[in-house]
């Protein structure tokens, strides 16, 4: 059986307020997770993130909370289409104040739920398990050099 679950954590040295914007607003996002983003910031509201190597993927906006928690469903492995509720992960960031800096945690759930067989949804979770690490790394060098 699948893995469904991957957690990852990353701490950034700013204040939640800076890391926000930095994962909610487009001219970030599209800097330090693809190449380029357009973001509709609200319940319901479409991202669109595009990388030259991987492609375009489309993402619905599920919940806001300013500046402590930002979630999307989108559809991994699936370039040019749309997630629906049954059919896509779940991504969920939640920023900590943490000494001064920022506990930036991700959780992303439901690869069970990808319409793929049993070895590509391993495929996926594997990429993006190993994904989410590097995004992470580069969320905090990213959010780091702004600051230098």
């Amino acid at each position: 059986m699948v893995q469904d679950r991957i957690e990852r954590e990353v701490v950034v040295a700013a204040a939640p307020e800076r890391v926000w914007e930095i994962i909610t607003q487009a001219e970030h996002v599209g800097k330090w997770f693809g190449d380029s983003a357009e973001i509709d910031l609200r319940p319901g509201g479409t991202m669109v993130l595009r990388w030259d190597k991987h492609g375009t993927q489309y993402a619905t906006i599920e919940k806001i909370d300013a500046p402590r928690h930002f979630s999307y469903r989108w559809k991994p492995g699936f370039n040019d289409e749309k997630p629906g509720t049954d059919d896509s992960t779940l991504v969920e960031f939640t920023l900590t104040p943490h000494e001064g800096q920022t506990l930036v945690r991700v959780v992303e759930t439901g690869f069970s739920r990808l319409p793929l067989n049993e070895s590509k949804r391993a495929e996926q979770f594997e990429n993006n398990s190993e994904g989410w690490g590097i995004q992470l790394r580069d969320l905090r060098e990213y959010v780091e050099g702004l600051a230098a």
